[in-house]
């Protein structure tokens, strides 16, 4: 079965960003890679965006990889309040969707507290201070049917 993995654009600070979710994840990145790693003649790469990432991933968990990059200046702005898609998560335990709702809404701004949903599972809703939408979700009919 393939996988699906997050990818997130970012207007210039998606180490930042990554830093943070790594701090309510854990774990070390698989990869960091900066637009200047790739520079050449082929592909100039101005010094305002030289140290900006590339490509980054986080792994959580056993299968999954948090992705994202930051968008150069000469393809625009990427648009940080769409509305168009959220990242689920789903916890392993009610323990564990408290610690990373309240971790990864931080700053941000919550638009559905977590608590236990009318479809039977414990469930929240919000945006990170980097304006990434996210769902967490605890369904214990679920638990270890991965």
């Amino acid at each position: 079965m393939p996988l699906i993995n997050p990818h997130i654009n970012f207007n210039g600070n998606a180490e930042e960003a990554f830093e943070f979710y790594r701090s309510v994840f854990g774990g070390e990145f698989a990869q960091v890679m900066r637009f200047k790693d790739l520079a050449s003649a082929e592909f100039p790469v101005s010094e305002k965006e030289a140290n900006k990432i590339m490509h980054i991933a986080l792994p959580i968990g056993k299968m999954n990889i948090l992705m994202g990059n930051d968008v150069p200046e000469f393809m625009g702005k990427t648009n940080e309040m769409e509305h168009r898609s959220k990242i689920a998560i789903s916890a392993e335990s009610k323990e564990e969707a408290d610690q990373l709702f309240q971790g990864l809404s931080a700053g941000g701004t919550v638009e559905m507290p977590i608590s236990n949903s009318p479809w039977g599972s414990y469930f929240g809703m919000f945006r990170d201070k980097y304006g990434i939408e996210w769902m967490v979700d605890f369904d214990p009919r679920y638990k270890g049917k991965a």
